[in-house]
C-alpha cells in the first residue's frame, strides 16, 4: 500500500481521467495530451481556485474542509461510495470516522441465528472480507475452503489465489473486481492497517488481475446483488444476496442468500438443506 498522500493523488487522477468534457457540460476545446478533465476544469466546477485544487490533488493541504470535499465530489460525479472514499483520503484525521480497532468476534447469539436459517446459506463478513462465521448451508454451497481454520477464511484470498474459485463462481470476474473495490474502500478508512497491507501485498504479487484492478482505484459498497455458483452436485445455483450491517458490531455484515421461489435454484437449496446432518454436527464455525 502507498502513502496516504499518494493514494489521494492517484485517486483524484483516476477519477478525472474517466470524465469527458461533455459529461459535465463543457466543450471539448483543443487537443488534450492526457484523457479526462484538466485540473482547472475540476476547480471551476467545484468553485475553488486551480491552485487550491492542485494542492489538494498533490496532498499538500492539511486542513481540507468537508464543504470542499463535497464540492470536488460533485464536480467529479462521484457516487456515494466514491464520495466516502474521497472523504477518508482527504479530510483531516479528526473529521474522519475512526472506530476503535479490535479483534472481531461474532456474538454467540448471532451464531445461533445463522444455524436457525435452515434453507438459506448465511455468513458474517468482517474487516478485509474475512468470513467470521458461516452456517452449514453456506459451507456446502460456497465450497470446502470454509472448512479450513477460521483464520484462513478470507474471501479475497480465496477468489484470487484458489483455482477452485474460478470454477465455483460463474461470474468470477465480476465478483473478483467487486472484492478489490470493497478492499479499496476499506483501505481509505484504515490506511495503516498492517493486516490489510499484508493482504494487498500478497495478492498484488501473486495475482496480475488483482494488481491491475487495485491500480484502477475503483471503490464500491454493495448491500445486495445476484451471484451464480457452479455446485459439483447441484449444478448452477443462482442466489440473491442481501448484506445487513450489525448496529452494535462495527464492520460486521450478515449476508443471506435466497433463491427465487419455485425456481430450479430454490429447489436445489431445498435439496441441499434436506441433506443436512443431525443438529449436533451443524454448529456455525
Amino acid at each position: 500500500m502507498t502513502a496516504p498522500t499518494d493514494e489521494l493523488r492517484d485517486y483524484l487522477l483516476s477519477r478525472r481521467a474517466r470524465l469527458h468534457p461533455a459529461d459535465v457540460g463543457l466543450t471539448e476545446g483543443d487537443l488534450r495530451r492526457v484523457p479526462g478533465l484538466r485540473r482547472e476544469e475540476i476547480a471551476m466546477l467545484a468553485g475553488i481556485s486551480t491552485d487550491y485544487y492542485t494542492r489538494l490533488e498533490q496532498g499538500r493541504l492539511r486542513n481540507v474542509s468537508v464543504s470542499v470535499v463535497d464540492a470536488v465530489a460533485r464536480a467529479l460525479r462521484l457516487d456515494a461510495a466514491e464520495h466516502r472514499h474521497l472523504s477518508d483520503l482527504a479530510l483531516p484525521v479528526p473529521l474522519r470516522r475512526r472506530p476503535v480497532r479490535r479483534i472481531q468476534r461474532v456474538r454467540p447469539a448471532v451464531g445461533v441465528m445463522l444455524d436457525a436459517l435452515e434453507t438459506q446459506p448465511a455468513f458474517v463478513m468482517g474487516d478485509r472480507m474475512d468470513i467470521l462465521a458461516a452456517n452449514w448451508m453456506a459451507r456446502q454451497l460456497m465450497g470446502g475452503w470454509l472448512d479450513a481454520p477460521v483464520n484462513e477464511h478470507n474471501l479475497a484470498r480465496f477468489l484470487f489465489l484458489d483455482p477452485e474459485a474460478r470454477d465455483l463462481h460463474a461470474d468470477w470476474s465480476t465478483m473478483a473486481e467487486e472484492a478489490v473495490a470493497t478492499l479499496r474502500l476499506y483501505a481509505g478508512q484504515h490506511p495503516h492497517d498492517p493486516q490489510l497491507a499484508r493482504l494487498v501485498g500478497d495478492l498484488s504479487i501473486q495475482s496480475p488481475e488483482f494488481a491491475r484492478w487495485w491500480a484502477a482505484h475503483d471503490v464500491r459498497s454493495r448491500s445486495h446483488g445476484v451471484k451464480t455458483y457452479r455446485h459439483p452436485q447441484l449444478g448452477e445455483v443462482t442466489v440473491h444476496c442481501e448484506a445487513l450491517e450489525f448496529p452494535g458490531d462495527d464492520h460486521q455484515r450478515l449476508c443471506i442468500y435466497t433463491a427465487e421461489p419455485g425456481s430450479p435454484s430454490d429447489q436445489a437449496l431445498r435439496l441441499l438443506s434436506s441433506l443436512r446432518p443431525a443438529p449436533a454436527d451443524t454448529s456455525p464455525r
